[in-house]
């Protein structure tokens, strides 16, 4: 199922593991009878890399901006709903290894687990291929949607 995914985010992995750790919920590997590598910590990166990625497509982007609305701007752009759309763009759920509760619990579509993945996926591209691997999935996933006028995030510290 991963080289399915391999082709929606059209970034093949050179260690396949990575991605299968981005796609293993903490859940799954709780309920597995042998040690399991979940995505806590792909996640814990992947946020960076989104972040400083974001952060220099609006730096370049909006040179007129000034910062408080950049930030307000890489907010929206980061944020649970964001990353949840674009991993359902992709059918990102449908990858996911979930543990019984959290299936059973529709964990598949839930928002906060979809974004956590998204961004454990950004971090798995980076490892594996580096910033021009994260990149292209940032651009293609989370840049096409930059909130130009209607920012959600009204705290500019968000």
């Amino acid at each position: 199922m991963s080289h399915q995914l391999e082709t929606i985010i059209g970034y093949k992995f050179k260690n396949p593991e990575l991605l299968e750790i981005a796609l293993t919920h903490t859940s799954y590997a709780n309920e597995s009878r042998t040690p399991v590598k979940h995505n806590e910590r792909l996640e814990f990166l992947g946020d960076s890399v989104l972040g400083m990625l974001v952060a220099e497509y609006l730096y370049r982007n909006f040179p007129n901006r000034p910062e408080g609305e950049l930030t307000r701007m890489r907010a929206d752009m980061v944020c649970e709903t964001t990353l949840a759309g674009a991993a359902n763009r992709i059918g990102l759920g449908n990858h996911l290894l979930l543990g019984h509760g959290e299936e059973q619990g529709g964990g598949r579509s839930r928002d906060s687990i979809l974004a956590d993945a998204m961004e454990s996926v950004i971090a798995a591209c980076f490892l594996d291929g580096g910033l021009d691997a994260a990149l292209q999935v940032v651009r293609t996933f989370i840049l096409v949607e930059v909130p130009v006028t209607k920012l959600h995030n009204a705290d500019y510290k968000t």
